[in-house]
């Protein structure tokens, strides 16, 4: 069923996107008088149609291959690779027999649309859900790491303060692009002193390997707590670091022979010290229980607003049988106006073109690895397994955008290999000849091919944990 929603948000998302993006070549194809034959969703490839109809001159349909959609402009080398309609003397209702500058126009209209998508999405999407965020001060514990935290050089507890000398004032400007996309300053505070981390080029690998979110600690953190019915599934911490926060049991200890519920631990006691030691991390916790196996330990707790002591005998196997939850940081709520809420949509939308540019410039210049490049399945993983209108949209107007700029490269049989071929034919003064157009067309094809395996086959690996 979770696999059923996430290709449900995917084909959605998608669909709406290649529509819009389609249409950006249509109504431009149109405007200058040139004749569209077909406007299609997804490829109908060997002519295998699921919907088609036709209103005017124009067909339109859904396709059996789920990998984009076209439309198929008259006189115009495309993915069609309508040869034949090529060797007749041009029409005046032609692409080909239009001005370059025309025809440039029309190449860039899905591009356009889709910027233009991106940008309204984000403006309404501020404008109605406003933000939410936690206040960088709030985390008076600091971060955990995770193993790409780790790499980067921080250690629990420590504080965020700055990114390229610039105050954290939000905390998901931690999981901005800044600190993604690597290169950057991290200005820390560790026992009171300033420290500067620099934050490797090489980040975006680690993060394609073991993920970008916040990982979550479960209610069971660590081995050594665990259920009378069996061990704790415990998740392997892999993201880049977890707000930390005070810890409380989030569950009435089992009855039946655990050392919690025989010493009298409530759901909600919030733990303060054990052993006389603050107890600041879970770890803090779990691994003085553990010293202490088959062994009386005095922990303190708050109760309703009073300090009280209990002392449990820790089972031989290192455990006291609670399970655990994490306080509610303070959180924060912004509203903005229309005006407002419309430049911040530019602002993210020009925000992710350039993310974009300087993604594929490291990978171009080997600085991260290509397996950074992810398929639909990575981006319906990214969708998620709950639909969450805001999530959808947000996520949704960020695809937009990536499609624009990846629409915009100068490979043959996209949007951008047109481009470049209109704006070389315009500096000659002539176009180039039919004859390249179609080899240019071929290879692009196989570079696309060949990107495409090479995603689906890292999305892949990835399942299998590769």
């Amino acid at each position: 069923m979770d696999g059923l929603i996430m290709a449900g948000q995917l084909l959605l998302g998608l669909s709406i996107l290649v529509i819009l993006h389609e249409l950006g070549h249509f109504l431009a194809a149109r405007a200058f008088g040139i004749k569209v034959e077909k406007f299609y969703l997804f490829f109908d490839a060997w002519g295998v149609k699921l919907v088609s109809f036709k209103v005017g001159e124009t067909e339109y349909g859904i396709g059996w291959l789920p990998l984009g959609g076209y439309v198929k402009i008259s006189g115009m080398i495309d993915e069609s690779m309508d040869i034949e309609q090529m060797k007749q003397p041009a029409q005046p209702w032609e692409f080909r027999a239009k001005p370059a500058w025309q025809r440039l126009i029309v190449m860039l209209g899905g591009i356009i649309v889709n910027v233009i998508v991106g940008i309204f999405i984000f403006w309404m999407v501020t404008f109605k859900y406003g933000e939410d965020y936690i206040p960088n001060d709030q985390l008076v514990n600091g971060v955990y790491p995770g193993i790409i935290g780790r790499e980067i050089g921080l250690k629990d507890g420590d504080r965020i303060l700055a990114i390229n000398g610039q105050k954290v004032i939000k905390f998901d400007e931690l999981l901005s692009s800044k600190v993604l996309l690597g290169g950057s300053k991290l200005t820390i505070s560790r026992e009171g002193k300033a420290i500067d981390l620099t934050i490797p080029e090489s980040v975006l690998n680690s993060i394609s390997k073991y993920g970008i979110e916040e990982f979550v600690m479960p209610k069971m953190v660590a081995a050594k707590i665990k259920k009378v019915n069996g061990p704790a599934d415990v998740k392997v911490k892999k993201g880049l670091f977890a707000k930390l926060r005070g810890f409380f049991i989030a569950e009435e200890p089992v009855k039946i022979a655990t050392p919690a519920f025989d010493a009298g631990f409530k759901e909600g006691d919030s733990l303060l010290a054990i052993n006389g030691k603050a107890v600041k991390y879970l770890t803090d916790f779990t691994s003085e229980v553990e010293k202490f196996a088959g062994k009386p330990v005095e922990v303190n707790i708050l109760r309703g607003g009073k300090e009280l002591t209990l002392t449990p005998k820790v089972a031989n196997d290192g455990t006291v049988g609670i399970i655990m939850g994490r306080l509610a940081l303070p959180s924060k709520h912004i509203t903005y106006g229309f005006g407002e809420s419309f430049s911040i949509g530019i602002h993210k939308g020009i925000t992710t073109i350039t993310d974009n540019a300087k993604g594929i410039w490291k990978m171009i210049t080997g600085k991260v690895s290509a397996r950074n490049i992810s398929s639909p399945i990575g981006i319906a993983q990214v969708y998620g397994s709950e639909f969450d209108w805001e999530k959808f949209w947000r996520l949704t107007g960020l695809i937009s955008m990536a499609l624009a700029f990846m629409n915009l490269l100068p490979i043959p049989a996209l949007d951008g290999g047109h481009v470049v071929f209109l704006l070389i034919e315009m500096i000659k003064g002539k176009p180039l000849s039919d004859k390249f157009m179609e080899k240019a067309q071929i290879v692009g094809f196989v570079i696309l091919l060949c990107l495409m395996v090479f995603a689906f086959g890292n999305d892949i690996l990835k399942l299998f944990g590769k």
